[in-house]
C-alpha cells in the first residue's frame, strides 16, 4: 500500500486495533459512569475491536497514518445531568487514552530495555520499530482528535472551556466542521499548504521526542 513494508503494514493493523479500541472504548466508558446507557446498550462497551473499527476509517489509519472508528453514541442529555461538563469529558476520554497508550509504550524505550528501530526481518518488524510506530500512531490520533472542529473531540472539549459570550459563535461553525476539515486536506495534499500537519504531524513528532529522549 503506497510503498509500505510488510513490517510497516502489519504494525500499522495492530495499532489500529489497539488504539481505536481503547479510543472507543473510553468514550463509551466515561459517558456510563456520567449515567448514560446508550453505550451499553448500543454494544459499544467493550473491548472487541469488531464493535468499533470503521472499514474506510481504519484502511486510512493504514494508508495515510490517520483515521477514524465509528462514533460511540452517547445521549447528551443523560451524562450533563450528572454535570454540565459531562460532553467534555465523554469527547477529552478518547484522546487521553491515546495519550496514555503513547506514554506506557514508550516506558520500555525510555528505560532503555528495548532498543533499535529496524525491522527483525521483511514481514516482522522489531520491538523498537513497532513501539515507536505505535507511539507516534497514538500521538496522531490524539492531536488529529483535538482539532477543535466537528466532529471531533477537540470541537467539544473546546466548546466548553470557551467563556459563555464565544460559545454560542464557536457553535454556528459546528455544521462546517466536515467541510473545513476537508479543505485543510485538500490545502496540503495538493497545495503544499500543510496546516494538518502543523497541527497533528509536528506537535506529535516533538511529544515522540520528549517521551522517548
Amino acid at each position: 500500500m503506497l510503498g509500505l513494508t510488510a513490517s510497516q503494514i502489519l504494525t500499522r493493523l495492530i495499532t489500529l486495533v489497539i488504539a481505536f479500541t481503547v479510543h472507543e472504548f473510553s468514550h463509551a466508558w466515561v459517558a456510563t459512569r456520567l449515567g448514560d446507557e446508550t453505550p451499553r446498550l448500543s454494544g459499544r462497551l467493550t473491548l472487541n475491536p469488531l464493535a468499533h473499527l470503521d472499514p474506510l476509517g481504519s484502511l486510512l489509519l493504514v494508508v495515510a497514518g490517520f483515521g477514524w472508528a465509528k462514533p460511540v453514541p452517547v445521549n447528551p442529555y443523560a451524562v450533563r445531568s450528572r454535570t454540565p461538563a459531562g460532553m467534555m469529558l465523554v469527547s477529552a476520554a478518547g484522546p487521553f487514552s491515546n495519550l496514555l497508550l503513547a506514554i506506557l509504550a514508550a516506558l520500555p524505550l525510555r528505560a532503555g530495555l528495548v532498543t533499535g528501530f529496524g525491522t527483525s526481518s521483511a514481514l516482522i518488524p522489531s520491538l523498537g520499530g513497532f513501539l515507536l510506530e505505535f507511539i507516534y500512531i497514538n500521538l496522531i490520533l490524539l492531536f488529529f482528535n483535538m482539532i477543535p472542529l466537528s466532529p471531533l473531540d477537540g470541537e467539544k472539549v473546546v466548546s466548553y472551556l470557551l467563556p459563555p459570550n464565544l460559545q454560542a459563535g464557536f457553535e454556528r461553525l459546528r455544521p462546517y466542521g466536515p467541510m473545513i476539515l476537508f479543505g485543510l486536506f485538500f490545502l496540503g495534499s495538493f497545495l503544499s499548504f500543510d496546516v494538518l500537519g502543523k497541527l497533528v504531524s509536528g506537535p506529535a513528532l516533538r511529544v515522540l521526542s520528549l517521551l522517548i529522549s
